[in-house]
């Protein structure tokens, strides 16, 4: 078996959030930023009702998922992320890589759809992230329901940013500039195809993530596990209609550590047990720069996370490609052999 810290499900439940609270009047919007902040602050994870995603959004696109994951495995591999320089399209089971270790799941990786930029002289590598997506010709529906997904949750996810903001005394707009048209939206279709069948259980291995917030669409099989203050990782529930929320490494860079990106993986369903998940990642532009976050709390900010193996970039581009170069080994040794470090 992978070797694991140990894992409790003594926590029922991650604090729920109901986005739609701050439209219920000054009472109801002071209750939700109380527990914003302190879901924030303290846990770094949380699960998010109210947000006004409809069932019929939801199901438009978790059936054209479902189709793309049933196709041919010759279509889908038409589609190898191998092929693209901008680490979009599908990764087969077992091509992804976090902690050095193998991710036992397929996914579809999709962006904002712009056209290619190749770095020039002297500009930034993280340029090579932007570029066309990869579809499936035969699920025209796929595309339409993706892009109207990472249109959707965008808006939800800049609202919310704005709430957090002023839950712990921000200006809500603080950020605004450094997301607007340019901004560098993510989405993954996973898939979890049960066990690996050689003892290992890793879904995908503990890591925190790029941006700024994650929203998750996750099925009810169940898998995702967050490491709380006990230093263990506790089970998250699914809970019907909401999103799982957490805070990725920019928040944490914005506050000097005050907010926290928490630590988060998926054990394998057992057996031949599917698991699907959507997580939609809120990203600001490759060239944005986080400044530090004027707030009342910020000289309480116990600092940010210190890991070698995982330094914490204050320019969004630079943190992604980090991610993206050691995720995928095979997109990086292909297009980007000159950015990998010796090892």
């Amino acid at each position: 078996m992978t070797s694991h810290i140990a894992t409790t499900a003594s926590y029922d439940q991650l604090p729920v959030i109901d986005l739609s609270a701050a439209d219920r009047g000054p009472r109801s919007r002071d209750l939700l930023h109380a527990q914003l902040h302190s879901a924030a602050h303290d846990v770094g994870f949380f699960q998010l009702v109210g947000h006004g995603v409809t069932k019929a959004e939801t199901d438009a696109l978790i059936t054209a998922m479902r189709a793309f994951f049933e196709l041919p495995e010759a279509d889908r591999l038409a589609l190898d992320n191998v092929n693209s320089p901008h680490f979009r399209g599908y990764t087969r089971t077992g091509d992804e890589r976090t902690g050095g270790a193998r991710d036992w799941r397929d996914q579809l990786d999709i962006g904002a759809e712009r056209p290619a930029r190749v770095p020039g002289p002297g500009e930034p590598p993280y340029w090579w992230l932007q570029g066309p997506n990869q579809w499936p010709a035969a699920l025209p529906e796929l595309r339409t329901a993706a892009l109207a997904w990472i249109e959707r949750l965008s808006a939800v996810a800049q609202r919310l940013l704005h709430e957090l903001l002023i839950a712990i005394g921000a200006p809500a707009d603080f950020y605004d500039p450094i997301f607007g048209d340019r901004a560098h939206p993510q989405l993954k279709l996973v898939r979890y195809p049960g066990s690996a069948g050689d003892g290992a259980d890793q879904g995908v291995g503990a890591h925190k993530d790029y941006g700024f917030l994650t929203l998750l669409l996750q099925d009810t099989v169940g898998g995702l596990q967050v490491q709380r203050e006990d230093g263990r990782f506790h089970d998250v529930p699914p809970l019907e209609n909401a999103f799982v929320v957490n805070l990725g490494e920019l928040l944490e860079v914005a506050t000097d550590g005050y907010l926290l990106a928490t630590n988060h993986r998926v054990v394998s369903p057992a057996g031949a047990t599917e698991r699907f998940s959507i997580p939609f990642f809120y990203n600001p532009r490759l060239d944005g720069k986080v400044a530090p976050l004027p707030f009342p709390g910020a000289t309480r900010a116990p600092g940010i996370t210190t890991d070698p193996t995982n330094p914490l970039f204050a320019e969004y581009g630079y943190n992604e490609l980090k991610g993206k170069l050691r995720a995928h080994p095979l997109v990086a040794e292909r297009h980007h052999a000159g950015l990998l470090t010796p090892a």
